[in-house]
């Protein structure tokens, strides 16, 4: 199992308790837990950091439907 799938996968599968909870929110997710909610995603970052440690826990997020985690780049550059 890829690192942090399982935590995706918690996410997934309680995305619609979640979001009533913390809608608008991202939420940080470690050991099918979660740690904190906050604002946006880099105060999330910042503030799981110090307590635990970068790569071992998911900031996801927390809206209804794929677009929580779903993000479309789009380019300028032509196709040759």
């Amino acid at each position: 199992m890829a690192k942090l799938e399982s935590e995706f996968e918690f996410f997934l599968k309680n995305q619609e308790t979640l979001v009533k909870k913390y809608r608008g929110k991202c939420i940080v997710i470690k050991n099918k837990k979660i740690l904190g909610a906050y604002p946006d995603i880099s105060s999330a970052i910042a503030e799981t950091s110090k307590k635990e440690e970068p790569g071992t826990f998911l900031v996801q997020a927390c809206e209804p439907g794929k677009a929580a985690f779903t993000q479309f780049f789009h380019s300028r550059v032509k196709a040759v």
